[in-house]
Order: structure tokens, then sequence, then C-alpha cells
């Protein structure tokens, strides 16, 4: 997995700018993680529960021959994939419901219940691109969505094999888990209670 749009948080009674938050931060960190802004929070702020929603995006390869620059970055189908079949797929995922079917083994959630905002699928040239935005996640949610609607894209299933899995509640009656690769973190969103810098959702070469 990777993030676009990772939020910490950590207490300190250090005073420094911003900048100077950024620059020391950047020059002890590895290549693979960036600090793009810092700025004082209320104490109140936690960067997971202060949290109201969250959206990921999972891309996927769809070319007959896999990239050799972002292979690592993104999943990868050779098989044409029917976006707009895909995309219509995402309608049944919206609103408060039970996401039983999509739940990842060892999740400690202590419900499976969540709020999906919004849901969509798009193409851009040979990338199709999985969007979705809720309160909260569960285990492996998002991947194991995006494995079900690679197999509505593939023709394999029809757009409404969706609902039927969210109303069966059973894992084990789900395609399986789509790679890793191909998903990120890219929005967190804290309300009105918080100004926090908005940043453009990624990843970048989309």
């Amino acid at each position: 997995m990777h993030a676009t749009h990772q939020v910490i948080h950590f207490d300190t009674r250090a005073q420094r700018a911003s900048r100077s938050w950024i620059l020391g931060a950047n020059a002890n960190l590895p290549d693979s993680v960036r600090l793009f802004w810092a700025a004082p929070q209320p104490a109140s702020f936690h960067a997971r529960f202060a949290a109201v929603a969250r959206t990921y995006r999972y891309i996927i390869n769809n070319s007959p021959v896999n990239s050799a620059l972002f292979h690592s970055l993104m999943s990868w189908v050779r098989e044409p994939l029917d976006e707009q079949a895909m995309d219509q797929a995402t309608r049944y995922l919206l609103g408060e419901q039970d996401y039983t079917s999509f739940r990842g083994a060892g999740c400690q959630s202590r419900s499976s219940f969540r709020n999906v905002h919004s849901a969509r699928v798009w193409r851009l040239a040979h990338k199709v691109v999985f969007e979705i935005a809720a309160n909260a996640f569960l285990l492996h949610m998002v991947r194991n969505i995006a494995g079900a609607l690679l197999e509505v894209g593939k023709g394999r299933q029809p757009p409404e094999s969706i609902a039927a899995l969210l109303s069966l509640k059973d894992r084990t009656a789900a395609p399986a888990t789509a790679p890793p690769q191909g998903l990120y973190l890219v929005k967190v969103d804290y309300g009105d209670g918080y100004q926090l810098p908005e940043m453009p959702i990624g990843p970048d070469f989309l």
C-alpha cells in the first residue's frame, strides 16, 4: 500500500517554524517518505481518531505488458477491463451497510458496518482508477472490493454481483483480494473543526 496524504501527529514543546520542521524531518527520513507540510493543531486533534472520512484510490495498469517503471506502484491486469460496468457496480456500495463480505481475516473492528460516501471507476488511457470514500474502512476492505470489481470488469460477473455479495455477509463468497501495489490513501478529512492544508489527490503519475 502507498499513501499520498498520510497525516500524522506528535506532541512536543519544541518551537520551530513549519519550514524548519519540514526540512529537518525530510533530511532524516528515508527516500520513500516525505513530509509536505507541518502545522500546529489543538490538543484535541488526533491523526486517526479525529478523521471523519478517508479516500482511497486503487490504480490498475490495464495493458498487455506490465510497466517497467511503475510495476511496484500499480496493479496489473492484461485482459481488457470494462470500466463502465465496474463504475455501474460501485453504486451498490453506497451508504451505510454491512461489509462482512469484504472484511479481511484478522480485522479487529467491533462492527462490520461502514458508511461509503462515494465510489466510482474511470479510465485514463491504459490506467483504470477505482476511488472510494467512507467514514472508515475494514481491514483489506478496499482491496477486497477491488477484487470483486475486477471480476465485473473482466465480464465474469454482472455489476449486480456486488449487491449479492453484500447481502451474503460471507467473505468466502467474494473473489480474491486484489494485489497491494495499486492501493493509495489519497485524502483524509477532519471536518470543519481543524484547518489542515489542502493537498492534491494523487498519485502524481495520474
